[in-house]
């Protein structure tokens, strides 16, 4: 996959297939529509063309700063990559870009800089100023463009319309479970191993504490889960428990944390990926560090269960 800041030494490959948006989480609506965009590129001998716009646009144009992401820019440039895509181009997402009305958007970036034959669209995509373009619009201006159209529909995605808000949902209510099944793989965080008060260690269960650099980065509900780990981009995936929260027993200091099991090795500083598997329990506070050492040997069970 070649990749582009804005249209930085883009040149007009044959036959562009194109599409546009977000893609937060490239989940697995957005991954029909790049089987799609590829089906059509195969047919046509032509070259597939992803943009994707960062920051997200509710950041620059609400300042939503509540707002929380399923995927870092370079989790999602992992995910676009593993999908088979040719091209793609990170625009950046400003006020001046979102001024664009929906056919300067078409004429200025789709005709003019990228050479669009092909355009495919999610059923539910608006694009231009105040998100006025839809698939409508494009349908009643087809005669002006010289590219195609063409919509995935709404039944094609999902039933129920999947949607990167509703794994958002999801992830913020602890259904991990049910998130993965609309992602097509487990939810991830990214982060790295930072020295913690070492507390877990005196009780038999060492914990790994983790810095997550992107405050925008959604971390699901405060909890126990079930949890995969991949050691600074290793192939070995370990086993484990993580909890998300404030520690009530100890020191009620927010932190996230994951025991890994059968393990002792030294990653301090080091790049730690966390898979989720499924929600084991509520954060609890105990009455002591034996109750909670109690509770922790019955929670390894439990995780060990959910693979």
């Amino acid at each position: 996959m070649k990749i582009y800041n804005a249209f930085d030494n883009f040149r007009i490959p044959n036959c562009p297939v194109v599409t546009s948006g977000s893609f937060d989480g490239v989940h697995e609506g957005h991954k029909k529509i790049i089987s799609r965009l590829k089906d059509i590129a195969k047919d046509n001998h032509g070259e597939t063309v992803l943009i994707t716009f960062w920051p997200h646009p509710r950041l620059v144009l609400e300042h939503d700063h509540k707002l929380k992401l399923l995927s870092t820019f370079d989790e999602k440039l992992k995910l676009l990559e593993a999908s088979g895509i040719d091209h793609l181009i990170k625009v950046p997402f400003t006020k001046e870009f979102a001024s664009l009305s929906s056919a300067e958007f078409i004429q200025k970036i789709l005709i003019d800089k990228i050479g669009t034959q092909k355009l495919v669209i999610g059923y539910d995509h608006r694009f231009g100023k105040n998100r006025e373009g839809s698939f409508e619009f494009l349908k009643q201006h087809a005669h002006l463009y010289p590219f195609d159209i063409e919509e995935i529909s709404r039944h094609d995605i999902d039933d129920v319309g999947l949607s990167s808000s509703k794994i958002r949902r999801l992830l913020d209510s602890g259904n991990v479970n049910k998130a993965k099944k609309y992602l097509g793989r487990p939810y991830e965080i990214n982060g790295t191993v930072i020295h913690g008060n070492k507390i877990g260690r005196s009780i038999g269960f060492p914990t790994a504490n983790i810095n997550i650099a992107e405050d925008y980065k959604l971390v699901p509900l405060n909890g126990v889960y079930s949890v995969e780990i991949i050691i600074n981009r290793d192939d070995k995936v370990y086993k484990g428990m993580m909890n998300i929260g404030n520690r009530p027993t100890i020191d009620n200091h927010p932190s996230i944390e994951v025991n890994i099991f059968d393990f002792e090795q030294n990653i301090y500083n080091k790049h730690i990926q966390i898979n989720f598997i499924d929600r084991i329990r509520d954060e609890i506070k105990f009455n002591n560090i034996d109750e909670l050492k109690n509770q922790l040997a019955k929670d390894k069970i439990v995780a060990l269960s959910s693979f």
